[in-house]
């Protein structure tokens, strides 16, 4: 049975829509920004790296939902911490909030780094490492159902970024301030594929834990995989449907229960390819392998030369719920 493309509806004109938080140079690249909204719904920190996966250092605040941004002063030695810095709010079990950010590594040191606010953001501890290989820090982590967190990232050959890659677990008891041993839970050597930056999603009843996974080789649609027992157990590996398949998916749900997903086009022979997208559909539509209901096109991607298309790197996002 053939299964219809979801529609595209094309909004990257209406600039009234954007704010700059940073602005790039010709020199300067802007990379891989993540956010994460605080309880009182308006007050939004975003974290980035200065080139692609390069230094940390950046952080910024906006008080007022993302109308306007200020920089706030981190450690010297972020500097230090490189790619794709990722940041998160967890709560321990008697309820004490702390802000984290995790990155990738220091030029000697290829391990995860983590650095932790306990004033709401204000003031930050220097990286210290946590000792986990890694390519990057957590792309996403979760509250268990027992009070844990669940952080997921990928690690490639010889924890470089490299294939084959594969996507590793870690849990932490105490709200995020230790995490213990790694488990290896997604690979795919034998189909020559690597997933890649997972994103995990819970599901509307609360019994199923899905994760997307971008696909770095580019040979299919992008990957994912359920858990029925809080991360103990997953199932086998498979596509999503055509409509998810990109690059470092981020999920929300809106208030009506719609998932909305927001991540880099990269599905093959899609007419917003390198483009920054968001898909709108059902938790049972990505289950059920159908299309969802429309995709969006957010910001477009100018990276032509002549008539051959570049593989560029346009959109990375963080995605809150006001």
């Amino acid at each position: 049975m053939k299964v219809e493309n979801p529609l595209l509806i094309d909004i990257t004109c209406e600039t009234d829509r954007h704010v700059v938080i940073a602005h790039g140079t010709q020199k300067v690249y802007q990379g891989h920004p993540t956010t994460v909204l605080l309880p009182d719904g308006k007050t939004i920190f975003c974290t980035w790296c200065i080139n692609h996966g390069g230094h940390c250092g950046p952080l910024a605040k906006s008080e007022d939902g993302g109308l306007t941004w200020m920089s706030v002063e981190t450690p010297k030695n972020w500097e230090g911490v490189y790619n794709a810095p990722s940041i998160y709010l967890l709560e321990d079990q008697s309820l004490k909030q702390r802000l984290f950010v995790f990155a990738a590594r220091t030029k000697n040191e290829r391990t995860m780094q983590q650095s932790m606010s306990v004033d709401g953001g204000h003031t930050w501890s220097p990286f210290q490492s946590i000792g986990m290989p890694c390519v990057m820090g957590f792309t996403s982590i979760i509250r268990l159902k027992n009070g844990y967190h669940l952080g997921l990232y990928p690690r490639g050959k010889d924890d470089l970024d490299q294939t084959p890659l594969k996507v590793w677990q870690s849990i932490s008891r105490d709200g995020g301030l230790t995490w213990g041993e790694p488990s290896l839970f997604v690979e795919d050597e034998a189909s020559g594929r690597d997933p890649d930056e997972p994103e995990i999603i819970r599901s509307p009843n609360g019994s199923q834990l899905l994760v997307l996974f971008r696909e770095n080789l580019r040979k299919g649609n992008s990957l994912m995989v359920t858990s029925e027992d809080e991360g103990e157990n997953w199932s086998d590996l498979r596509e999503t449907p055509w409509g998810l398949t990109g690059d470092r998916h981020k999920a929300r749900y809106a208030p009506d229960g719609r998932l909305v997903v927001v991540f880099r086009d990269k599905a093959i022979n899609s007419s917003s390819r390198g483009s920054f997208l968001a898909w709108v559909g059902t938790y049972d539509d990505i289950i059920a392998g159908r299309p969802g209901q429309y995709r969006i096109k957010l910001l477009h991607q100018h990276v032509d030369q002549g008539n051959k298309r570049q593989e560029g790197d346009c959109g990375y996002p963080g995605l809150e719920l006001l």
